[in-house]
């Protein structure tokens, strides 16, 4: 009989009669209740930066390739000009078929996911992208929303919608880029899921956040989307209530998670970052200021929150003030994650770790992706613009900052390896 289960079982024991768990690090320090453990390595997919153009949005998605063979890895990105506004060109995708360890591209899909010319000399492009596996379809979509531009800068009048893609993996090509179809109603003229995070349910279903602004309105408003994908029609089955705070813009770049039975709704405005939650993931409570644990102010604003969920804890990630980081426009970097206590609905303050570091770039557009159970990454780009009058960061830069893509792996200890037996 092989006697290693039994000590394994003995050394459980003794840990949890203990109150303390033993975990890999070298300094074996005790893990506080309820706080799940993992490690993180930083991989650089790409690198390299010439002033003028950047890399921005990088979101992966996962295409399962069968048993004993990793999924496949796509990952959508795009280039800004430096110059202008959120000024966009098309969607790109690096590949990868190991995990990360090696990446091919960039390839560039200027036919089906470039920009479009439009009556009036308008140009319309798709951004802000977010490619996600459907597993009910067996499909990898991507959703992300339009912006025009008139003369390369961004027509705030003009309407925007929800677009998406369907990659075929075979061929390595996306289809071209359509538009939801939404009512013809004041949500829907300025209506958008441009850098959300969805949910898909177990009957395939898509739980969608979408923000936009009514006309004559300032600030925006957030919302669920309940949607349908057949495989290569995306539609609307209903919608949520509203939510929207007075200044700052509104409710904006909404994120939605799932995490013991209950949906969290991660809100973006000018002054705070704000969380809302649902028993059905179409109607939400009020929204509430993202604080730490002990009621103090997380110190997030102006800027995407995302959430990285595990079996036994909700993640935050996300960008504040306060971590020696004025010197970056709005705090965007580092990048952090913290666990969230779903009881206060804040951020347990001891549980911070930077995932991605402060390179004097910010790094507030980012993704995350699960890509097993056991592996979720957040990828991110360093974000080549800073303050007024400057606006571009040179670069020859003091702390360093070349545009790097970065996926930081985020890998869960399994209960054994917390073991020391």
């Amino acid at each position: 009989m092989n006697p290693r289960p039994r000590i394994r079982l003995v050394g459980l024991v003794f840990a949890l009669l203990s109150g303390v768990i033993a975990t890999p690090a070298a300094d074996r320090a005790p893990v506080e209740h309820g706080v799940v453990q993992y490690k993180i390595l930083l991989d650089t997919v790409t690198k390299g930066y010439d002033g003028n153009y950047c890399w921005v949005h990088p979101r992966a998605g996962i295409v399962p390739r069968g048993e004993n063979r990793p999924p496949a890895v796509v990952l959508t990105m795009q280039k800004l000009w430096l110059k202008g506004s959120d000024v966009f060109f098309a969607l790109t995708e690096m590949r990868s078929n190991d995990l990360g360890r090696g990446w091919m591209g960039p390839y560039e899909h200027t036919d089906t996911l470039g920009r479009r010319d439009e009556p009036g000399g308008a140009i319309v492009a798709a951004s802000d992208f977010w490619p996600k596996w459907h597993a009910k379809s067996g499909k990898l979509l991507g959703i992300g929303h339009t912006v025009r531009y008139t003369n390369n800068r961004v027509d705030g009048n003009a309407s925007r919608q929800t677009v998406y893609s369907v990659y075929d993996p075979a061929r390595r090509e996306w289809t071209a880029w359509k538009a939801l179809v939404l009512p013809d109603d004041a949500s829907s003229f300025n209506s958008g899921a441009g850098s959300v995070q969805r949910v898909d349910l177990p009957d395939g279903d898509i739980l969608l956040p979408v923000y936009g602004k009514r006309k004559g309105e300032a600030d925006y408003r957030s919302r669920i989307l309940r949607c349908r994908f057949d495989g290569t029609t995306l539609s609307l089955v209903e919608a949520g209530n509203e939510l929207s705070v007075k200044g700052g813009r509104g409710l904006g770049e909404p994120s939605l998670a799932r995490f013991g039975g209950k949906y969290y709704f991660a809100l973006r405005n000018d002054l705070a970052g704000y969380v809302a939650t649902s028993t059905d993931g179409l109607h939400f409570d009020a929204p509430r200021l993202w604080r730490w644990d002990d009621g103090t102010d997380l110190g997030n604003y102006n800027t995407q929150q995302h959430w990285v969920t595990h079996r036994d804890g909700l993640f935050l990630v996300y960008t504040r003030r306060g971590a020696s980081n004025d010197h970056v426009i709005r705090h965007r970097a580092p990048l952090f994650i913290g666990q969230v206590d779903v009881e206060k609905l804040a951020v347990r303050r001891s549980t911070e770790r930077i995932l991605v570091p402060d390179r004097g770039a910010r790094l507030g557009n980012f993704g995350v992706t699960e890509v097993s159970p056991d592996e979720t990454w957040v990828t991110v780009a360093e974000w080549m613009q800073t303050f007024s009058p400057q606006l571009i960061i040179p670069v020859d830069n003091p702390r360093g900052a070349d545009n790097s893509v970065y996926a930081a792996r985020i890998q869960w200890e399994k209960p054994n390896d917390f073991l020391a037996w």
